[in-house]
């Protein structure tokens, strides 16, 4: 994983462990066959795939209301 990536991706998504959550949950799908939603280089994990997605608006958070 890149720092510079994740130096970035920390100014959409500031809370931690929030970022975390979301990047793991986005590696998981790419491990199980997704598609990226960027152009992709080979040198890149799929670490360094979801936090270039989060920095390119392709993936957002969504929050929900408490019931």
């Amino acid at each position: 994983m890149k720092s510079d990536l994740l130096d970035k991706a920390s100014e959409i998504v500031t809370d931690p462990l929030v970022l975390v959550n979301l990047v793991s949950q986005r590696v998981r799908q790419l491990n199980s066959g997704r598609s990226p939603l960027i152009a992709t280089r080979p040198s890149m994990g799929v670490a360094d795939i979801a936090l270039q997605e989060i920095i390119e608006g392709k993936i957002k958070l969504v929050h929900k209301e408490a019931p």
